[in-house]
């Protein structure tokens, strides 16, 4: 991340937001221009699961794209001047360095926390740890549980440090994209089924659009809707959280694949799972680009016609 910020001292710096229980730096990069004010932002943070190994290569692949279609995109430079990218490659430190122990902690998915009141497992599902309908379903009591929701609402100095840092600056950020796999789903708030986003109709039409994006890369189908109603309820999500703070396009992405090979995707589908996530994602941060900056958008469309219109009087030689 050092290493980034250095090469791109004019877009990138590095932030440290909260540290874990084994006393990790928790860190995301801030990529977008300068600007003497306050910029809105889009949220993205991958491997909250330590298993879910695509998950961080996928951030480390935004981010590399983006600062490298900066250069030479205009849609990419303009999203950069009016927006700011907030980007934690991997939120569950702890966990993800334990999951490349050794086999036997390859699929490890929680915190590192030792349990409670005398029990011997470890960690805490941080994704059932935020205060989202906290412990009302998909969630277990049970400290060895993969599903552990913690001994209270945010028991999870991880947890905590999302919650403070985005919480802090929610009126900035437009969008909360959390990164996960596996399933090829776009999930929208809420987990719990007796909720419904105030924006459900529009999350839908996003998904799916970014579905659509997804599919056109290399023909890969992902499903869209809340996760009751497409995969299992749950409560305490980081996604369900960020939507009820008010934070309007939240979504949940579940990379490749569809279970067969799970967490352990072989090495030939990590870049295209990338390349059609990418454009997902793209699809999603463009819409809510657009409709935070409506004259931005239509001076590109302007642009771009003009620049189509060039191209063909120049294929053509026909001048008026």
């Amino acid at each position: 991340m050092d290493g980034i910020s250095a090469q791109h001292r004019d877009l990138v710096s590095v932030i440290t937001y909260g540290a874990t229980y084994e006393d990790r730096a928790i860190r995301l990069l801030k990529i977008g221009l300068n600007s003497t004010e306050k910029k809105k932002a889009i949220w993205m943070d991958c491997g909250i699961h330590a298993r879910e190994w695509i998950s961080p290569v996928f951030c480390q692949y935004f981010v590399k794209q983006i600062l490298d279609l900066y250069q030479t995109d205009p849609r990419v430079k303009e999203m950069m001047t009016n927006l700011d990218f907030y980007i934690t490659p991997v939120l569950n430190v702890d966990g993800y360095a334990y999951s490349w122990k050794d086999n036997t902690t390859r699929l490890w998915r929680k915190s590192r926390t030792p349990g409670t009141n005398g029990c011997g497992c470890y960690g805490t599902d941080l994704n059932r740890n935020f205060d989202a309908n906290w412990g009302t379903v998909g969630v277990s009591a049970n400290c060895c549980s993969e599903v552990y929701n913690g001994p209270k609402v945010l028991s999870e100095v991880e947890a905590q440090a999302v919650t403070e840092y985005v919480g802090k600056n929610k009126d900035l950020f437009l969008a909360f994209l959390t990164i996960h796999s596996y399933g090829q789903l776009i999930l929208v708030p809420y987990g719990n089924p007796n909720f419904t986003a105030p924006n459900y109709g529009e999350l839908m039409e996003v998904g799916l659009a970014a579905a659509e994006a997804i599919k056109q890369v290399h023909g890969m189908n992902y499903t869209v809707g809340a996760s009751p109603d497409v995969l299992y309820p749950n409560s305490g999500s980081s996604r369900d959280w960020a939507r009820l703070i008010g934070i309007p396009f939240a979504f949940t992405f579940e990379l490749r694949d569809k279970g067969e090979f799970g967490f352990k995707l072989p090495e030939n589908q990590i870049q295209p799972t990338c390349e059609e996530a990418y454009a997902g994602a793209m699809s999603i941060i463009n819409h809510v680009h657009d409709i935070s900056f409506p004259n931005a958008a239509a001076a590109t469309a302007t642009s771009t016609l003009w620049t189509i219109l060039l191209a063909v009087c120049v294929a053509s030689a026909t001048w008026l």
